[in-house]
Parts: C-alpha cells; structure tokens; sequence
C-alpha cells in the first residue's frame, strides 16, 4: 500500500513539473486589420513566462525559437518563408517575467497578393511547442489617385513607377505611395503610408533629376504634409516630412491677427441723439 501511495505521489510530482513549461504564452497583435499592398504588415509579440526556465531566442547558445506562420485564409494553405532571417530581435525571458517583440511580416513572406491571411506566433521551447492564436489580416490594392515614372540617367532600362493610393483607415482616408521597378528589374518596393488625407486638394507626386521624390497633399482644412524620399536605382528610402501651411488660408490669418492686434475697426465716436 505505502509503495503504491508512492509511486502516485511520484508520478503526480513528475507532472506537475512536466506541466510547467505550459504556463508559457504567446500572443500577436497586428497594428491594422488591413494593410495597402506592400506595407511591412507590423505587429507586437507578446511572450509571458510563468515557468521556471528561461526563455532564450537568437543567441548563440539560445536553443529556443521563435516565428510567425502565415496561412492563406481562403484554404488554409500555408506560405513559404522568403528568407531565413529571424523573426526578432535577440532576447531573454526569465521565469514570471514578460517581453513584447516588434515583427514585420511582410520581411519574411510574400504578402502582396490581394486577399485574407491568418497570422500564429509559435515559441518552440525545450522541444514543445507553444502557439498563439490566429489573427487576421487583409491585404487590398488601394485605389489609386495619380502616378509618376522615374528614368535612371546611368541604369538603361530600368525605369520605376510611383503610384499614390489611398485607403480608409480607422475612418479616416489615408494616402500611400508605392514603387515597382520594370525593365532590368521587377522589384516591388514597399509601400509607405505617408499619413492621413483630405480631397479637398489632389496629392502631387514630383521626382526631382537628383532622385528626389516628393509628395504633397493636403491634410487639413489650412494645411498640407510635404513627404520626401530618395529613390535610387538600388534604394528608396523615406528622408523628411514637413507641415506647409496653405498659401491662402496663411494669408488670411495673417490679415485676420493684423487686425486683430490693429485693435480692429472702432465705431465712430457720436452721441446717441445724433443720427445724421
């Protein structure tokens, strides 16, 4: 009786501490529920542990993993990686401690067909694997406001097109530009999100002889946002955002605090029998 007794309470004590590796969780969020064809598609990994091991992804001596898998919603097909870079950034989690880890998805998979797309973390830890929960995202064309072509002087045959797309986001019209190379070249470059937008004022795209792009719209009754990037034959990468007041509503509130430290208009000083 006393060794059947211990061998339960044996067994019991063995799984409970087979058990606690379980107590790790993981979980995505996605900053959006739908991105403009392109985008990086970033999202935050959140990773609690409440087991007594450490948790430890990137290092040389980590043995723990770390990915993002992505699956075609329409059949559950599942991508393959473009590349083998990880996932995030090296990192430790000690027991009953928690870290968040930023991810872009659209570096590892190719994410420019149209469409829904369902996203799981999975956190491989002493040979089991822990998953979180699907979440899901779409990825839409934009539609598409004007576009502009880029000639490179000592790159014959490669010309890039920019097209300005915009999409409403948390219900408010947002303007995008994106790049794809054609001729020598098929690059698809990401696209940026180049902030909220009013159609009161068509957005212009210029490209400047020394590779600069830029991109002005409106983004307020009295205001626009003026976007610069550097578009070379092998970068594209985003260099300064200014605010410009607009032209016209400047130069009336101009006249308008004139007046107003003017003192303004004073009525005629007459007494009040006085009508004539």
């Amino acid at each position: 009786m006393k060794k059947n007794l211990l061998l339960v309470l044996t067994l019991l004590t063995t799984s409970l501490f087979a058990a606690t590796p379980t107590e790790i969780t993981i979980d995505l969020k996605l900053d959006e529920l739908d991105y403009v064809s392109g985008e990086r598609v970033r999202g935050v990994i959140d990773v609690k542990n409440l087991a007594p091991e450490k948790v430890s992804v990137g290092y040389p001596s980590s043995k723990d993993r770390l990915f993002v898998e992505v699956y075609r919603s329409s059949d559950m097909l599942q991508l393959e990686r473009t590349n083998e870079r990880p996932f995030v950034s090296p990192f430790r989690v000690d027991a009953n401690e928690g870290q968040k880890l930023e991810v872009f998805l659209a570096s590892h998979y190719a994410l420019q067909t149209q469409g829904r797309y369902l996203a799981r973390p999975v956190l491989v830890h002493r040979g089991m694997r822990f998953e979180g929960q699907y979440r899901a995202f779409d990825i839409v064309p934009g539609m598409k406001i004007t576009n502009a072509l880029q000639m490179f002087k000592n790159h014959e045959g490669l010309t890039r097109e920019f097209e300005l797309v915009h999409w409403s986001r948390k219900g408010r019209e947002h303007l995008f530009l994106t790049a794809t190379d054609r001729g020598a070249s098929e690059r698809r470059w990401r696209a940026f999100d180049v902030g909220v937008m009013m159609r009161i004022t068509k957005p212009i795209i210029s490209i400047m002889p020394g590779g600069e792009v830029i991109v002005l719209h409106r983004s307020g009754p009295d205001s626009f946002i003026r976007s610069e990037f550097w578009s070379l034959p092998d970068a594209l990468e985003f260099h300064d955002r200014q605010r410009v007041h607009d032209p016209e509503t400047a130069a009336q509130s101009s006249v308008q605090e004139m007046y107003n430290k003017g003192g303004g208009v004073k009525p005629a000083d007459r007494p009040w029998w006085k009508f004539w």
